[in-house]
């Protein structure tokens, strides 16, 4: 079992999630008895083969999706439906493109009924953050791969969640771009104090972002190892991922996975 932390601002306990599996019958156990629980402000990636329940437990964590067995809580909360405390940042971007980038970061504050003034107000100052001022008139089709994901983090933080959960939200970039991007983010999250489920296959990136990885079986998936990360900075990952120890991390990582992958 996954140590708790003191103060958990996500927490899975003995969470199973099972799927109906009509083409050939019986049930597909996605994921079986997860526990974990992150902190307040901790980052925390998670890593696995592929088809190893990632996704599925980001979406319980959203409560897109129940669990069959066991609880997710937020801040103590269980969580049995959608939660405006949780954010959810995916691999597109998803921006609407008859919105204005500025009006696609108001979109979540427009839902829940605030005033235009203040929306605008905190899109600018977000988009500013993400270095997107000059552009925040622009539409969608006008920006590049990188700034619209940037766009898309600004929109995920307008709401002011206490949890941002982020399924490889930067995979579909090149690598240029993705690394200004984890930098970007290293910074943001760590000057927010946002609390963070990153899924990733990449191990660098995991590395460079996170306060601690979770390593997690084939299917179905279980929570095999917990990895904290020792090196400091995190709110800086271009210096994080030149660090001589990232070497040490990723042949770790990377042994745990091949096992896992053979005994697939």
């Amino acid at each position: 079992m996954i140590a708790k932390p003191d103060t958990a601002r996500l927490e899975f306990r003995q969470v199973t999630k099972r799927f109906a599996n009509p083409r050939q019958g019986g049930v597909v156990v996605a994921v079986e008895d997860v526990t974990f629980s992150i902190a307040d402000g901790e980052v925390v990636s998670l890593i696995g083969p592929s088809g190893c329940g990632k996704s599925t437990l980001l979406n319980m964590g959203s409560g897109l999706d129940p669990a069959t067995e066991g609880q997710v809580f937020v801040d103590g909360e269980l969580v049995i439906r959608p939660n405006r405390h949780v954010a959810f940042m995916l691999q597109k971007d998803l921006l609407l493109p008859w919105r204005t980038i500025r009006e696609n970061v108001e979109l979540g504050l427009e839902i829940q009924g605030t005033a235009a003034a203040q929306r605008r107000e905190t899109a600018l100052a977000l988009l500013a953050k993400c270095r997107l001022s000059d552009f925040v008139e622009h539409y969608p089709h006008q920006l590049s791969g990188g700034m619209r994901q940037r766009a898309a983090l600004a929109r995920t933080l307008a709401v002011d969640p206490v949890v941002l959960l982020m399924d490889e939200p930067f995979s579909a970039l090149d690598a240029q771009t993705k690394m200004v991007l984890q930098q970007d983010l290293g910074r943001t999250l760590a000057d927010t104090r946002k609390t963070a489920l990153f899924i990733t296959h990449d191990l660098v990136e995991a590395i460079a972002l996170s306060d601690r990885i979770l390593v997690m079986s084939h299917r179905p998936g279980r929570i095999i190892e917990e990895i904290p990360v020792e090196i400091p900075g995190r709110d800086n990952p271009m210096t994080r991922r030149q660090d001589p120890k990232v070497g040490v991390y990723v042949k770790r990582l990377m042994d745990l996975l091949h096992v896992e992958q053979a005994a697939a």
